[in-house]
């Protein structure tokens, strides 16, 4: 072989090692299909387990204080309302369940309320995600509100305080991240319906009109429904959605703050049915004392 020629060859050999020498995502950013390089992580994402100790690693962060500082704050209005509005002489059990239903009413009005309007109007396209991002989410209902393709709820509403506070809660129990058709269609109820009606026990009560006690009956009975079907679907299903694993979750978030919602409204109808007992039995011995005369 001659040397022109072989030094052709080796010229050739050269060219081709070196193309194929590139970096593998240089040439698949070349490729029609390639995935883009993606440096930012989803805003939300569900939070690491439980560390082993049995408390969740972010127990005490500034979102989770503010989230039950909230809380706390919105039963100080309660109460504070209480004072102004109640006469000195409201009976203990009336002036504890008008806190309770003002509490309840603002409860449903601000926090659940956010809740519904993060599943309404907050949403990001899954377009936007890669496939291991898209796994981190709660999964949004195929064509809710008409539109595929879209992640809804807090998990999509970025710095928002409501969004973030919900996200706290949805350590627990992960439907709350998301657009769960269950919760959603509970919780349209829970706002726009009981909410009103809490606020307008708590007028009664300040009125001295019996009709409260009627009301809080169909209150009790609605809340006492709803936590049932909250949770009942989970529990059929092994509570997949919710995290039981650590003390704070499971008697903090899952116990204490959703068996208020058993415990008060029981105590709710407790009164009210005696109270209706009771004028009812006032009735009846008028009504036997003008027989005799």
């Amino acid at each position: 072989m001659s040397p022109n020629v072989s030094g052709e060859l080796l010229q050739r050999r050269d060219e081709h090692h070196h193309v194929n020498r590139r970096p593998l995502c240089a040439r698949a950013l070349q490729t029609p299909y390639a995935e883009p390089i993606r440096t930012k992580p989803p805003q939300y994402k569900m939070p690491a387990d439980a560390t082993s100790l049995g408390l969740p690693p972010d127990l005490f962060d500034q979102t989770t204080l503010v989230s039950l500082a909230s809380t706390l704050v919105i039963l100080a209005v309660a109460y504070a309302t209480s004072l102004k509005v109640l006469a000195s002489s409201t009976p203990g059990p009336l002036r504890f369940l008008f806190i309770w239903h003002a509490f309840d009413a603002l409860i449903h009005f601000f926090l659940e309320g956010s809740f519904l309007y993060h599943c309404f109007f907050s949403s990001i396209p899954v377009s936007q995600l890669t496939v291991g991002e898209v796994a981190k989410y709660y999964p949004s209902p195929e064509n809710f509100l008409g539109s595929a393709g879209r992640i809804w709820g807090a998990q999509a509403g970025g710095d928002n305080p409501f969004a973030q506070l919900w996200m706290v809660y949805a350590r627990a129990d992960k439907r709350w991240a998301g657009a769960d058709l269950g919760v959603i269609s509970l919780e349209l109820l829970t706002v726009f319906v009981v909410g009103p009606a809490a606020l307008f026990v708590c007028y009664d009560i300040a009125r001295k009109n019996p009709r409260a006690n009627i009301t809080m009956i169909m209150i009790a009975t609605a809340e006492l429904y709803g936590g049932f079907m909250t949770f009942c679907p989970e529990w059929l299903v092994g509570s997949i959605n919710l995290d039981t694993s650590n003390f704070m979750y499971l008697w903090v978030y899952l116990v204490f703050f959703n068996m208020l919602w058993v415990f008060i409204p029981f105590y709710a109808i407790y009164v009210s049915v005696k109270d209706i007992s009771n004028a009812f039995a006032v009735r009846t011995t008028t009504q036997g004392s003008k027989k005799k005369e």
